[in-house]
């Protein structure tokens, strides 16, 4: 039975927060070996260990056509030329699709297809959707001055795998170039 509790939640757009729900905080040490720029990656962490973002999630049932949802809050700033970003992940259950809804703030998500590494960079901006398809590597990144905030919607048995990016990466990095964000291999 579905706690009803459960059926209606409340949400700030503009800090991410949501009242009653779990939320998990990365800061930057737990981007350790995200970053491409490791030597800029080791002076921003000599000088402290800033909260890079939070994501809030409510997982109201498990069934098999259930779903979840999370809304993120991702601070603006870079390490070297890297902008902020979050871990990035493949789903446990490489089907799984997952939508993300912008709410606040100007941001970029990089998408890589798992079979093949081709990359994309989708912009991610307030009252737009970005659709990431089964089988995709997905990472967030705050391109703008403010934070950044957005909903994503996944199918409950999704799960998230962190390892497989943990241990290869992603192919490309976000950078800026000209004051803009730009899609780059990573070296």
């Amino acid at each position: 039975m579905l706690n009803t509790e459960k059926l209606l939640s409340q949400f700030n757009p503009v800090t991410g927060e949501m009242p009653g729900a779990p939320m998990v905080k990365r800061h930057l040490s737990d981007l350790r070996g995200c970053f491409a720029d490791t030597a800029a990656f080791e002076k921003a962490a000599a000088a402290g260990n800033p909260l890079l973002y939070s994501v809030g999630a409510v997982e109201p049932a498990s069934g098999a056509g259930d779903l979840h949802y999370g809304v993120g809050l991702l601070m603006p700033g870079k390490i070297g030329d890297e902008y902020y970003m979050t871990k990035g992940h493949l789903h446990s259950w490489r089907e799984a699709a997952e939508f993300y809804i912008g709410l606040t703030g100007e941001g970029v998500m990089l998408l890589e297809d798992e079979a093949t590494g081709e990359s994309r960079m989708m912009p991610l901006r307030p009252n737009g959707v970005v659709y990431v398809p089964g089988h995709t590597a997905h990472r967030t990144m705050n391109v703008g001055d403010k934070p950044l905030t957005y909903i994503g919607v996944y199918p409950a048995k999704a799960g998230h795998d962190y390892t497989t990016i943990a241990k290869k990466n992603f192919r490309c990095v976000v950078v800026e170039r000209d004051n803009q964000p730009t899609m780059i291999e990573r070296k």
